[in-house]
């Protein structure tokens, strides 16, 4: 007897998980072969045999299909609705300005997304052994991931430090950015590295801006009050992600941290925190700590040996740090050693803020050094590499640029290259670029009146107006040499006339540099007030050879020969003198004798 029926197994299960599997019980059927012996035999589609297969995996016939309850999936599905909906009632009550509000609405983020995660770890919601809502942390209880925070804690706790940092409310913004890294660093909260380090760099950012907006500020309290936030804030992340001993070591994040709280000490002037910072930096990139070291042979083989791609970026890095450093302490032995380091380095790729930043420093070394011709070099490199990085201060290097090559008293207009060519016409370089055009032509006055009127703010610039006086002298060379060039003889008084009226005494001055330099072959005749020109080759370089021409014309071959004639005329008068009054007689006068 042959009977058709439908395996229970089908219709088994109050839910089903899918409407495909629906289909798949209904279809299924089973023909069972009924002998006269009472045995079985059934018969299945081969799809349904490979599913219950699949799902059975060899075990009971009861587990051949999956049994699911969506209630649970629904009840996360709710409870993460209800985080995100409050999260983004509370950023709209911080943009309406319910600033109270949405740190209470923030606050009640952190304590569902607690209670939604402690519920599902089947953990009692009134357990506060884990420390869950610690608010109150201090650095004494530092730092211990917190437990059952998952992402939406991590972003209502960012947002809290952002509203304590715009209120300068410096305290809750301490103990809750503490709270942010130790939700950062639980496995619970699953935040990925890269949230966290772009979530800790707009912090640290933040407070950095705080540091350099009161720096102009007469309100020394709250600075102070900020320069310690910052260092809190500072210390709270080098601690966090210390590569050995941190609650979440990222050496990466741990470097670069190290590197703004660098430049922050450097704009706080605190440059003996630099000096520590320094060094922890150089001891995590294996590098010496005193500058000097880096100059012997096989200090900079292995340095060589290091400065591939991340290490030679870390060297670049670093570096930039201490050329600030040593450039504000004045000590140009370090300063030249740490320069000519960085620029030694092949295989590093830094940014190129940072690579501006060393030849902007590089260049102003070399001013001081009037090695103008390397400045010129450094300052174009500065620009061109500001340039790439798309910052403002490629103006700045532009002008310095500028300057170096005026003080070269270089033919080649900065300008002439296509990199300045696009800015010459932006309204700070304009100014220079009239200065630049007044000096190639020897337009003194034009010159002058820029820098009188202060034409582009240009004096606003320290290091311009360090380099005023040396820019003067160099254009009022050149309008002498042009001025004297067809004369033999020429009285001081023409020359200053061409020099825009400044004191004859300006004049020899100016004459004398130039004759000491090797540039003019001549003679002052200060009684007369004349320069008198020698042709080339002329003998008497010396001292004046003859009482005559002593009191009339100054041989201006150096200082000392001038001092000199002039001691030597004062003896004889002496020694006349005293002649004089060992021969007079007892009614002779002596000055009838002299």
């Amino acid at each position: 007897m042959t009977i058709s029926i439908i395996d229970s197994h089908m219709t088994l299960g109050a839910k089903q998980p899918s409407k495909a599997k629906q289909s798949k019980a209904k279809q299924s059927k089973a023909k069972a072969i009924m002998s006269d012996s009472e045995d079985y035999e059934y018969e299945y589609d081969e799809s349904d045999q490979e599913a219950m297969d699949a799902g059975s995996g060899g075990g009971d016939e009861d587990a051949s299909f999956e049994y699911t309850d969506d209630e649970d999936n629904q009840n996360n599905d709710e409870g993460e609705v209800a985080l995100e909906n409050a999260y983004y009632n509370a950023k709209g009550e911080r943009d309406s300005g319910e600033i109270d509000e949405a740190r209470e609405t923030f606050e009640s983020v952190v304590r569902m997304e607690v209670e939604q995660n402690k519920k599902e770890a089947g953990v009692a919601t009134d357990d506060d052994d884990d420390d869950a809502m610690d608010v109150e942390a201090t650095t004494s209880k530092l730092l211990a991931p917190l437990k059952f925070h998952g992402p939406w804690s991590y972003k209502a706790v960012k947002q809290l430090v952002k509203l304590h940092l715009r209120s300068l409310n410096c305290d809750s913004a301490v103990k809750d950015y503490e709270r942010l890294l130790r939700i950062a660093s639980s496995p619970d909260a699953k935040i990925s590295p890269n949230a966290v380090e772009k979530g800790v760099n707009n912090m640290l950012d933040r407070v950095a801006s705080l540091i350099n907006n009161s720096s102009g500020s007469s309100n020394s309290d709250a600075s102070s009050q900020q320069e310690a936030l910052a260092q809190s804030i500072y210390d709270l992340t080098l601690k966090a992600f210390h590569p050995t001993t941190g609650i979440a070591p990222n050496e990466r994040l741990w470097f670069k941290t190290n590197l703004k709280y660098g430049q922050l000490l450097y704009e706080m002037n605190e440059t003996a925190k630099l000096q520590l910072v320094i060094r922890d930096l150089l001891i995590s990139s294996g590098q010496p700590t005193d500058i000097l070291e880096g100059t012997t042979a096989s200090s900079s083989s292995a340095m060589m040996t290091d400065s591939t791609s991340t290490g030679g970026t870390h060297v670049m890095e670093i570096a930039a740090l201490q050329i600030q450093l040593y450039s504000r302490l004045k000590d140009t032995k370090k300063l030249r050693a740490a320069y000519h380091r960085a620029m030694s380095v092949r295989g590093g790729i830094p940014h190129p803020r940072t690579l501006a930043l060393i030849q902007e420093l590089g260049g102003k070394m070399h001013m001081s050094q009037r090695n103008f011709d390397e400045a010129s070099q450094a300052f174009f490199q500065a620009f061109k590499s500001y340039d790439e990085a798309g910052d403002r201060s490629r103006l700045r290097c532009l002008k310095y640029l500028v300057m170096a090559s005026m003080l070269h008293a270089s033919s080649i207009n900065p300008f002439d290259s296509h990199e300045a060519r696009a800015h010459r016409d932006d309204p700070e370089i304009v100014a220079m670029t009239n200065l630049v055009q007044a000096f190639h032509n020897d337009d003194i006055k034009s010159f002058e009146k820029i820098l009188n009127k202060n034409e582009g703010r240009i004096m606003d610039d320290e290091f311009v107006r360090e380099h005023v006086a040396d820019l003067l002298r160099t254009i009022r060379t050149q309008v002498i040499m042009r001025t004297i060039g067809p004369y033999t003889k020429i009285r001081l008084a023409k020359i200053s006339k061409s020099l825009n009226g400044i004191p004859v005494e300006d004049v020899e001055s100016l004459l004398v540099s130039l004759i000491l330099d090797r540039k003019l072959n001549g003679r002052i005749d200060q009684v007369g007030g004349v320069l008198v020109k020698q042709a080339q080759g002329a003998a008497d370089t010396g001292p004046a050879s003859s009482d005559k021409n002593a009191g009339k014309q100054v041989d201006v071959g150096s200082v000392e020969s001038r001092n000199t004639a002039s001691i030597q005329r004062l003896v004889r008068a002496l020694e006349h003198l005293t002649d004089a009054v060992a021969n007079v007689g007892p009614k002779t006068s002596s000055f009838q004798q002299l």
